[in-house]
């Protein structure tokens, strides 16, 4: 067993899964895969269990009968995680919006004791982002800055979902306490960690957008983000976090 597990949430990426999972076990650095399948109808967890015979003890599949969201299936992971020993834990979208190349910066970043959380920024040197309509460039520029601003996260990428985390945070954090499902639970690990204490650093990474499937983008997961962040902030000025 590797040091390092990517964890991978998906719902119809029957498309990309496959590949993304070859990208990342050959890999130079040994990475073991999590896939998190919500019962996704076009057979994304057959490609996942065909690859699981390819790749014995390196590709491992956790299947759930409904669509239960993306904070969900990361807390599920943690634990599963933190239950076979991982020491380094990333999070990554299964849509090639993430490149696995990157994946090595950020678990060198981690591993080297430079910081406890690397995170995979699209706005840490202007803005990196490939092939997005300006308006949800536009919408989700703006949210990051709204989150910083009223958490006061010392990052310009608070919705990144490409990270490599410390088995410590993960141990010290209370997991069955979070409760954001969309983007909002980006932020809420952001925030959580950093009031722990612990370190964060972004890694700039080029983000491109999906070539196939449908975004998981919805007005609930934004209208989530807007209120979490102000509970985030009270819960911990009231010392609830």
């Amino acid at each position: 067993m590797n040091q390092t597990l990517t964890i991978i949430p998906t719902f119809n990426e029957a498309y990309n899964i496959g590949r993304l999972i070859d990208h990342i076990v050959k890999l130079r650095v040994g990475v073991d895969v999590l896939v998190i399948d919500d019962g996704s109808p076009d057979g994304t967890a057959d490609v996942v269990r065909e690859k699981m015979k390819n790749y014995p003890d390196r590709v491992f599949l956790i299947e759930r009968d409904e669509k239960l969201g993306l904070g969900t299936a990361y807390v599920q992971g943690f634990k599963y995680a933190l239950e076979k020993e991982y020491f380094y834990i990333c999070e990554m979208d299964a849509d090639f919006s993430h490149s696995p190349t990157d994946l090595p910066r950020l678990i060198q970043a981690v591993s080297s004791g430079k910081t406890d959380i690397a995170i995979g920024s699209r706005y840490s040197k202007g803005i990196s982002i490939v092939n997005w309509p300006l308006s949800r460039l536009i919408l989700s520029y703006c949210a990051n800055v709204y989150a910083r601003k009223i958490t006061g996260l010392p990052i310009k990428d608070t919705t990144a979902g490409f990270k490599c985390i410390h088995r410590n945070i993960l141990e010290t954090l209370d997991l069955d306490r979070i409760r954001s499902n969309g983007y909002a639970f980006q932020i809420e690990i952001h925030f959580r960690a950093w009031k722990a204490g612990f370190r964060l650093k972004e890694v700039s990474i080029i983000f491109r957008e999906r070539e196939e499937g449908v975004s998981k983008m919805s007005r609930s997961i934004v209208r989530e983000a807007v209120w979490r962040v102000w509970s985030l902030k009270f819960k911990s000025i009231f010392g609830t976090l």
